[in-house]
């Protein structure tokens, strides 16, 4: 059992200038950027964040634009482009703190940001942004019907929000039936924020899924910028996949290997699609495991 961590609280400045906000946990060793998905926060990773620390590694479970206690920007830019900026940001602001470039655990929207950033930035300069790439169920393609169904929860109450948390609860309860329902709303309570009306709302800006610069583009444009970003990772990389995810298929899967042949997969089973809530022990396990053997070589 991972023994209490307590997080330290951090800032970091992002692409445009922005303020990230960070939880830290431990305080030496290599450095592991956890990137959470779209409508998440950092406290998505807490569990293995701690782990990482209690294993030698110093975690930074970081808050992306427009979401939990970072920046909203002023203009909306929430584009993919832009929170792989703030990776490449990131990044450096960390390869300067411990010497090395961080190692980089992105879910879904993370994994997207994490891979254009590494992946374009090598195309472009031969140089790369992170040591090595976890990808939590994202694919350079995906199903896009389970896409819609995840944007569907998140779109169904972002704007008149919840009652009560309860309420919130309820909703992703019948969203994740197959996910025990947690004895206390606590964990929760930090994914939603308190509105001047009483009202609980998700912890992200609004303009995030329908602003004019909101992440979700022309599909096709996107899909083709991840598959030429994919051909272009060079860093140790692995793949894990949720066993019943919605996203991502095996299809989607063996095609990441051959564009990405030196990759490691391992599959989750009982995981949909967030993986690390559905199943903590075991992906935590596959991850770290993954980046000790990264970090020895």
């Amino acid at each position: 059992m991972t023994k209490h961590v307590t997080p330290e609280k951090a800032a970091f400045t992002g692409a445009n200038g922005n303020r990230l906000v960070g939880d830290v946990f431990g305080d030496k060793g290599p450095a592991v950027m956890l990137l959470h998905g779209g409508g998440q926060t950092r406290h998505a990773w807490r569990s293995t964040a701690a782990e990482l620390a209690r294993r030698g590694f110093t975690a930074y479970a970081i808050d992306q634009r427009g979401h939990g206690d970072s920046e909203w920007v002023p203009d909306g830019a929430y584009l993919f482009p832009n929170f792989a900026g703030d990776v490449k940001a990131v990044a450096g602001q960390l390869s300067d703190k411990h010497g090395d470039k961080p190692f980089a655990i992105g879910a879904s929207m993370g994994g997207i940001a994490s891979m254009i950033a590494e992946g374009e930035t090598f195309r472009d300069t031969g140089e790369h942004v992170i040591s090595s790439l976890v990808l939590v169920d994202i694919t350079p393609r995906v199903d896009y019907e389970g896409v819609d169904k995840v944007q569907g929860f998140m779109r169904a109450h972002a704007q008149e929000g919840f009652a009560t948390i309860e309420e919130a609860a309820d909703a992703v309860a019948q969203y994740l039936p197959h996910r025990p329902r947690p004895k206390s709303t606590e964990g929760l309570k930090k994914n939603l924020r308190l509105g001047a009306d009483g009202r609980w709302r998700w912890h992200w800006d609004p303009r995030f899924m329908d602003g004019r610069k909101s992440f979700d583009p022309d599909r096709k444009r996107l899909e083709a910028s991840l598959l030429d970003a994919a051909r272009n990772i060079k860093v140790p990389a692995m793949l894990v996949r949720g066993g019943s995810s919605e996203l991502v298929q095996e299809a989607h899967a063996k095609e990441f290997l051959e564009l990405v042949p030196h990759a490691e997969y391992v599959d989750v089973a009982n995981a949909g699609h967030m993986v690390a809530g559905d199943a903590n022990d075991h992906f935590s396990t596959a991850v770290i495991d993954f980046l000790a053997r990264t970090n020895r070589r």
